[in-house]
């Protein structure tokens, strides 16, 4: 049995960028960080005494003799990829699906890392973000960034630049004593709101053109977040920046925000919150908040009908967590 751990992420600067279609042509730039929570997928070979030939666990189980009829577009995309069959795959995760903390591409590298390592073969970070791209954007053909794939791959806290040559993931240096200041800054609150992410990512695709220059805007934040950050400057403008890019983000289009998301961050604000924004695409999801930690009492009690997702940033990205290999043919499970 393979047992994978992959991160999920927060986006806090530039999400929007990484689209395909803007960043050919303009260039992108993000800046988030993984953290503690994790997508977990266990794989190992199918025995074969039973009248399926692959069964797959997340919130449904499907058992079927052909990996055609998975329908799980993910995950029988994957195994088309890698040439994979006979296969038991079970996902659990520490957060629910849907809420744009990457948790679709954390299932996907985690799913191709097992993939690799039952073949016994080592899979690099920079791969292993490039083929999860692949099979969601081209293979799924599903609206979105690169980003995910890529934070979830490499963990921790980085700058992503995008351009017409694909990803160049460099790590933001910052001091430990004032990255744990940040830390203890940001709450994370869930909205009740799950939603399927590649409809938000379509609006978002199609205002692409009309929405140039906020997006470049954007864009320009990441330099300013980076540079407020390894400067040792007022930390609070980190979360002015962070609502100056959510008020960016919310006119892209009316599927970002809501009534009741703006009620949300609305009573945030009036109760401390410096900064904040939705995580992903928008639409719903978690709501991440930047506030002195002294208000983070009045916050929390403001927002008690939602539920508070405690948190730390985490460094590792995906990674083997339970590796016991079995003896078998490989043209058992690999064609």
């Amino acid at each position: 049995m393979i047992a994978t751990q992959s991160p999920f992420r927060i986006s806090f600067f530039g999400g929007g960028t990484d689209y395909k279609p803007f960043f050919e042509e303009h260039g992108g730039s993000v800046l988030s960080t993984t953290f503690d929570k994790y997508a977990y997928v266990t794989l190992r070979r199918c025995p074969p005494f039973f009248d399926y030939h692959t069964q797959v666990r997340y919130s449904k189980t499907e058992s079927v003799r052909r990996t055609e009829e998975i329908e799980h577009p993910l995950v029988r995309n994957c195994m088309l990829h890698m040439g994979a069959h006979n296969l038991s795959i079970s996902y659990d995760a520490d957060l629910p699906a849907r809420t744009g903390l990457g948790t679709s591409s954390s299932f996907a590298v985690g799913l191709l890392q097992a993939m690799y390592t039952m073949r016994g073969k080592y899979v690099g970070k920079q791969k292993l973000a490039e083929e999860a791209i692949y099979v969601e954007r081209e293979l799924c053909a599903e609206s979105g960034g690169w980003q995910d794939q890529v934070a979830a791959a490499f963990g921790g806290f980085n700058r992503i630049d995008f351009d017409a040559s694909g990803f160049h993931v460099r790590p933001v240096i910052v001091a430990p004593k004032r990255r744990a200041e940040l830390d203890r800054r940001l709450m994370m609150f869930f909205t009740g709101i799950s939603r399927i992410s590649a409809k938000v990512a379509e609006a978002q695709s199609a205002a692409i053109k009309d929405k140039t220059a906020e997006l470049l805007e954007m864009k320009r934040l990441v330099d300013d977040a980076e540079r407020i950050l390894v400067s040792g400057g007022d930390l609070d403008d980190f979360g002015r920046l962070l609502d100056c890019t959510w008020r960016l983000k919310r006119g892209l289009t009316k599927e970002i925000s809501t009534d009741y998301i703006d009620d949300i961050y609305k009573n945030a604000r009036d109760n401390g919150a410096i900064g904040g924004k939705l995580t992903g695409a928008g639409g719903g999801g978690f709501m991440v908040l930047f506030a002195e930690p002294e208000a983070h009492g009045r916050i929390r009690a403001a927002l008690e009908n939602l539920v508070y997702v405690p948190f730390s940033f985490e460094n590792d990205g995906s990674k083997i967590i339970h590796y016991a290999p079995e003896e078998y043919d490989e043209t058992e499970v690999f064609r």
